[in-house]
């Protein structure tokens, strides 16, 4: 069995051709030519299968539905997720369900196998040091701690599958941290951020508007609360180089941030979708976010 830090470094090295732009193109160019090929589902549009649209609709958009109906495969792709492996523990104090999601119908079954191995070896991981802690709260005389994982379908279409996993960690509070993964389904890539970009420069970019954006929000609604060029070494400054991110149905790319991570843990994870003009001179081109 590969270790989980082997797995996590071959799952980083998976290389983003520099021709990734001009195949995309070409792919997309031959598939527009093709007769009779199926259109995208468009996740509000009514149509024959107006209630099953609507039904996954609710899956991908709700961590609540995609918990209850992890095994319903993706509709609008010959490309599914499912939940393989589950790893449970039930007693007074202790909860664990930990739900693996499974790749299944990638043409590059590399990269398939690879993300696939990834997950399993992560949520192993996760199940085994939860047993541990909690035997070592055993030994201290007891406690309450819990651990969910799961998955969200966020993005479907023919060109793009974007996935969400969540992982909720509940002990003396409670925390939530998301991590996604966006592959180009025709040619088989798994996307990066700094692959999407000409170089380093959108990290300024996109940090600049964050920033406002956050104190824009926070002018409007006295509820909110960001953690931003304030005194705290944790505060707010910039993003990192490969943020958690995903592009959503209609190429606009969302930025993601852990609970706690830039605002109170009430707010939860936090999620910015950045506007596609401010991109424009720092993207490789426009075959996924335009």
């Amino acid at each position: 069995m590969k270790s989980l830090e082997e797995l996590k470094n071959k799952y980083k090295e998976i290389e983003i051709p520099a021709e990734l732009e001009e195949r995309v193109k070409q792919s997309v160019g031959r598939a527009k030519k093709r007769p009779g090929r199926r259109q995208p589902l468009k996740r509000w549009t009514i149509s024959a299968a107006a209630a099953a649209a609507l039904f996954v609709g609710s899956v991908n958009v709700s961590p609540g539905f995609a918990r209850t109906f992890d095994n319903i495969p993706v509709l609008g792709s010959i490309v599914q997720v499912l939940t393989g492996e589950r790893f449970t523990l039930e007693e007074t104090t202790y909860h664990a369900d930990l739900k693996t999601p499974e790749i299944q119908g990638l043409t590059n079954t590399d990269l398939q196998n690879s993300l696939n191995e990834q997950y399993l070896a992560e949520n192993k991981a996760l199940y085994e040091k939860f047993k541990e802690e909690t035997g070592l709260l055993e030994k201290a005389g007891g406690g309450h701690a819990g651990i969910d994982t799961g998955y969200e379908v966020l993005t479907d279409t023919d060109q793009l599958l974007s996935i969400g996993r969540y992982e909720e960690v509940t002990a003396a509070s409670a925390a939530t941290m998301m991590h996604y993964d966006t592959i180009d389904k025709e040619n088989g890539i798994l996307l990066t951020l700094p692959s999407l970009f000409k170089d380093a420069g959108y990290v300024a970019v996109i940090s600049d508007y964050l920033k406002a954006e956050m104190m824009r929000q926070m002018a409007h609604d006295d509820s909110l609360v960001y953690f931003i060029d304030g005194d705290d070494t944790a505060d707010f400054r910039q993003i990192d180089r490969d943020q958690e991110f995903y592009i959503t149905a209609d190429h606009k790319l969302v930025l993601s941030f852990d609970e706690y991570e830039v605002a109170p843990g009430y707010m939860g994870v936090v999620t910015f979708e950045i506007p596609s003009e401010i991109l424009k001179d720092q993207l490789v081109g426009d075959s996924y976010i335009r």
